[in-house]
C-alpha cells in the first residue's frame, strides 16, 4: 500500500480504508518502521476511525527504544492492544 503522509488511515492519501471497508475487515495489525511518527499516526487514524487496533510490539521498529517503548505505551493506554508477534499468531490460529 502506497501512501504519502505518515498514516495509512488519513483521508484521501491512501486507499487503504476503503480497500477495508469493502473486505468488511474491522481490524488492523500495525508493523513498520519508524515507530512514533509514521506507525502511531496509522494507529491513532485507526482507532479514530473505529477499528480495533494491535500494535504489533516487536515487528516496529525505530531508532531508539525509549521512543519505541514510550508510543507502545501511548497506543496501550489509549488507541488499542499491543502484543508480540508469536501472540498475534496465536490469536489468528485459534480464529480459523
Amino acid at each position: 500500500m502506497e501512501k504519502g503522509v505518515p498514516s495509512a488511515f488519513f483521508p484521501g492519501r491512501c486507499s487503504l480504508p476503503d480497500i477495508l471497508e469493502e473486505h468488511r475487515i474491522d481490524t488492523v495489525l500495525i508493523t513498520g518502521t519508524v515507530t512514533q511518527v509514521c506507525c502511531e499516526s496509522s494507529a491513532r487514524d485507526a482507532s479514530t476511525l473505529g477499528y480495533r487496533v494491535v500494535m504489533v510490539a516487536d515487528a516496529n521498529a525505530t531508532g531508539r527504544d525509549q521512543d519505541h517503548n514510550a508510543t507502545l505505551a501511548t497506543i496501550y493506554r489509549s488507541f488499542g492492544d499491543v502484543r508480540p508477534t508469536a501472540e498475534v499468531l496465536a490469536m489468528i490460529e485459534a480464529a480459523q
